[in-house]
């Protein structure tokens, strides 16, 4: 009879790519930092189901009750934080308990992931955008669940065109309230910016712009080229034109396809 043994031959490095695993508690006003605490002991792991494809993106924010939102490649899911769900035969909703870190797993009702493109999430307010590229779509993620607002007169250009890259740079422009997606890869051997705006429910426009990222601070809007950063619409600059000065950008004269 083995009355000790260690839990692992040796020690190595283990990837976690359908399981979630969390330290011990912070809490700044105490004093408590036990973020390097990590104690087989406790229940300290959450799994979700492998069929929804690894995890790729995490994104607490929204307030909504504090729950943890998981972006799988096939699949995007609300899992409860400091709560859990108890179900009663029917599986209906009964009451939720608090002993747990994280609780119950729900995928959010469609077909949707973020495949292995994290890089084209952008949030704004209770909306969430990202990229399918395997199913060909953009997605939206709001209060009323996942629309594909690819659909939109655009469905077949982003069906033909996400496949054809292999990262996919999202962000949100707060001062035009647009969700940009940038492509360095199209099948017109060009890369473009593809902009959404809700207001109109549809895609407004194509921007010569292609940045390597961007980001919204203080209601302006940011990207980033070579290392450097680019502020956008300035009203001292020249219109429809671009990192003045780059050798592969400038001015770029306004088309409309009817």
């Amino acid at each position: 009879v083995t009355l000790s043994t260690t839990a692992k031959d040796s020690p190595g490095e283990e990837s976690r790519n359908y399981g979630l695993i969390y330290s011990g508690i912070y809490n700044s006003n105490s004093g408590v930092n036990n973020l390097n605490q990590f104690i087989a002991a406790e229940k300290i792991t959450k799994d979700i189901n492998p069929t929804y494809g690894s995890i790729q993106k995490l994104y607490a924010g929204w307030g909504r009750n504090g729950s943890l939102i998981a972006f799988c490649e096939d699949r995007a899911l609300n899992i409860l934080a400091n709560k859990d769900v108890l179900y009663n035969a029917d599986g209906n909703t009964n009451l939720t308990s608090t002993n747990n870190v994280l609780g119950a797993a729900t995928p959010y009702a469609g077909e949707y992931g973020i495949s292995k493109n994290p890089e084209s999430f952008a949030s704004d307010a209770y909306r969430i955008y990202f990229t399918d590229k395997v199913r060909g779509a953009v997605v939206r993620l709001s209060q009323d669940g996942l629309t594909a607002i690819s659909d939109h007169g655009m469905k077949d250009w982003f069906r033909d065109n996400l496949k054809l890259n292999q990262f996919l740079f999202g962000s949100f422009d707060d001062k035009k309230d647009e969700y940009n997606i940038t492509l360095n890869q199209t099948t017109e051997n060009q890369a473009k910016t593809v902009s959404f705006k809700e207001d109109v429910k549809g895609w407004v426009s194509f921007k010569s712009f292609t940045p390597e990222n961007a980001i919204s601070c203080a209601n302006e809007y940011y990207t980033f080229l070579n290392g450097n950063v680019w502020k956008h619409h300035s009203e001292t600059e020249d219109r429809n034109t671009f990192y003045k000065g780059h050798p592969s950008n400038g001015f770029v004269p306004s088309s409309i396809n009817v």
